[in-house]
């Protein structure tokens, strides 16, 4: 085995510990019976610069779809051509209002540790995507948000810019792969804020960006073509809508379309969220059964953690790192 993969095994043998080690051997399991895994992705991970080890899970096609928040879709690329001008604050905790103030004023927008450079970063990309838009507009063309993303990185326009290795962006492995990407709620991000803003001074029309109710069509295709013939598992980083968009298309194919369907064949989300009345986002396992979505024999699977620690070590796992 891999030196990361003997380690955790040899080491990680109870609690969320053991959890790890199961959900683990549960992803390797399914995908040695021919399975698909669709990993879904809220948080900051982008900024958490968690694409590293998601960019070889892409590659290696331990990942074959992606579900994501628009703030993940844009900020992978913001790493790729700004990375040198973040600014990392490790005493974020200690930050009082005049100090967050001060960032604000120096164009560092502030997640948790890290600033994203405004300038660098945002504008640069908003540059990008308004000539992008502008052209979809002249040529009579709708996209999904994604898809846009992948037309700016096909171009290769950008590769003068990049500041990170190029194997370290998830959105790169998955424009070079063609993955199957889905967005719920995209104009929840800086660049759909920025679209909208261009629709606003009449650069273009909303009718240029197809939206949620689109990708969930484009899901339920993309599920009935690989529910055909492979089962499919749901891995869950954080919780929030691109974890419930997803999870729901097997409910809608079965009791709303009545066509017949497999239920998700394994699950795991990596959450520090205890569930509470109010205060988590998105159903636990057991009760997801009761919706449909999973069924009785599932494997299930629950780490309480942080995912910027637990995910890559999964990872390693199944890339037997």
């Amino acid at each position: 085995m891999g030196a990361v993969k003997d380690f955790i095994v040899h080491h990680y043998r109870h609690f969320n510990a053991a959890a790890l080690i199961d959900a683990a051997k549960g992803w390797e399991t399914h995908l040695q019976k021919g399975g698909k895994m669709l990993l879904t992705m809220g948080g900051a991970m982008s900024t958490a610069e968690i694409g590293i080890v998601i960019a070889e899970l892409i590659r290696k096609e331990k990942i074959h779809a992606i579900s994501l928040t628009g703030a993940n879709l844009e900020e992978d690329v913001f790493n790729l051509v700004a990375h040198d001008s973040y600014r990392r604050v490790p005493n974020y905790r200690e930050l009082g209002p005049h100090d967050e103030v001060a960032l604000l004023e120096k164009g560092l927008n502030r997640v948790t540790d890290t600033c994203i450079p405004e300038h660098e970063a945002m504008r640069k990309i908003e540059k990008k995507m308004l000539a992008l838009w502008e052209r979809a507009q002249k040529d009579n063309q709708r996209f999904l948000p994604h898809e846009y993303f992948y037309q700016l990185l096909r171009s290769g326009e950008l590769e003068p810019e990049y500041e990170i290795d190029p194997k370290n962006s998830w959105l790169l492995a998955a424009t070079e792969k063609n993955l199957p990407l889905f967005v719920p709620g995209w104009e929840d991000s800086t660049l759909g804020n920025m679209f909208v803003a261009g629709v606003i001074r009449g650069e273009y029309d909303y009718t240029i960006m197809r939206g949620g109710t689109e990708y969930m069509g484009a899901l339920i295709n993309w599920y009935k073509q690989q529910d055909a013939q492979h089962d499919i598992g749901f891995f869950q980083i954080g919780g929030g809508i691109s974890g419930d968009f997803p999870i729901c298309v097997v409910p809608l194919i079965d009791q709303d379309l009545q066509q017949k369907v497999k239920v998700w064949s394994y699950f795991c989300q990596i959450s520090d969220s205890t569930p509470s009345y109010g205060s988590y986002s998105g159903a636990p396992p057991g009760e997801k059964i009761t919706w449909g979505k999973l069924a009785i024999d599932t494997p299930r699977f629950v780490i309480e953690s942080d995912a910027t620690i637990v995910f890559p070590l999964v990872a390693a796992y199944v890339l037997d790192q």
